[in-house]
C-alpha cells in the first residue's frame, strides 16, 4: 500500500484559546441538554454525568497544575451549569496564573503522574472537552455524527497526535494493554500537510514503516474513532489492507 503525506508535526495551536471557545461552547450546549439522556457511546452515562465528569477533571486538572490535591466538590446533584461555569473558572484561573513552563503534575507511565509542563494541561484538557462537546450534542442529538464539535481540521488532528503517541503509550506503561501486534496507520486526508501517524510503533517515523493496515480520513472521524465514538464507518473512514489488524487494535483500552 502507498501512503502519502507525512509524519505529523506539531502545529501552532492556541490550545488555551481553543479550550476556552470550547469550554464556552459546553456551556451553551448544557441548556440545550435533558440531564437524564443517555450519551451515546457512553455506556450507562446521561448528560448529567457527562456534565459533571468534566467539571470534576477539569477541577482535578487545575489541582494537577498546581501541585497540590483536589478538594473533593460534593455529591451533588449540582445545577449543573453553574457547577461546571465554575469548574472552568478555575482551571483557566490555574493556566493563566501559571507560567506554561512551570513545573505541574502530569499524566506519566510508569507511574500514573510525574513531573511536566503546565502547557500539557492547556492541550490535554481542550482535547477532553472537544470529545465531550461531541458527547453533549450527541446527547442533544440523539445519535453520535461527525461535525457535532464544529472544530477545524488541524484541532482534530492534534486530538489524534495525542491519543498516538501520548494515550496509548501510556495505557501500555500502565499495564492497562499490550502493546499492539500490528501497528495501525492513520491518515488524516483534510489536515494541513495529509499527516499521518502509527499507532502501536511509538518513536518509529510513520512514512517508514510499511503498513498492514492503513485507515484514512478526516482527522475528526479518526480521532472519533480512536475514543470508541464512532465505529470505521459512522466516521465515514477508508479502510485498506488487513480488518482484522483494526478491529484488534480498537478492542484494546487506547484511551483511559
Amino acid at each position: 500500500m502507498s501512503v502519502g503525506g507525512g509524519t505529523f508535526r506539531a502545529m501552532s495551536l492556541d490550545h488555551l484559546a481553543l479550550l476556552t471557545r470550547l469550554q464556552d461552547d459546553f456551556l451553551a450546549a448544557i441548556d440545550d441538554a435533558d440531564p437524564a439522556a443517555p450519551v451515546p457511546a457512553c455506556a450507562g452515562w446521561t448528560a448529567r454525568d457527562l456534565v459533571e465528569h468534566l467539571a470534576g477533571i477539569h477541577h482535578w486538572a487545575a489541582s494537577c497544575a498546581y501541585r497540590v490535591e483536589a478538594e473533593p466538590l460534593g455529591d451533588g446533584p449540582f445545577d449543573l451549569a453553574p457547577h461546571f461555569a465554575a469548574q472552568v473558572a478555575t482551571l483557566r484561573r490555574a493556566l493563566t496564573e501559571l507560567s506554561p513552563d512551570a513545573t505541574a503534575r502530569v499524566l506519566a507511565h510508569p507511574e500514573p503522574l510525574g513531573p511536566g509542563p503546565v502547557r500539557f494541561w492547556h492541550r490535554r484538557q481542550l482535547h477532553e472537552t472537544l470529545v465531550h462537546l461531541h458527547d453533549l450534542r450527541a446527547s442533544v442529538a440523539g445519535h453520535g455524527a461527525l461535525g457535532l464539535a464544529g472544530a477545524e481540521p488541524e484541532v482534530w488532528a492534534d486530538g489524534v497526535d495525542e491519543v498516538v503517541t501520548m494515550f496509548q503509550p501510556r495505557q501500555v506503561g500502565l499495564g492497562r494493554m499490550a502493546p499492539l501486534r500490528h501497528p495501525v496507520t492513520l491518515v488524516a486526508t483534510d489536515a494541513p500537510g495529509t499527516p499521518l501517524w502509527v499507532l502501536g510503533a511509538p518513536g518509529q517515523r510513520a512514512e517508514e514503516v510499511a503498513p498492514d493496515v492503513v485507515v484514512s480520513g478526516t482527522a475528526e472521524g479518526l480521532a472519533l474513532m480512536l475514543w470508541g465514538r464512532l465505529t470505521p464507518a459512522e466516521a465515514q473512514l477508508t479502510v485498506e489492507g488487513d480488518r482484522a489488524d483494526l478491529e484488534a487494535a480498537l478492542e484494546q483500552p487506547l484511551v483511559p
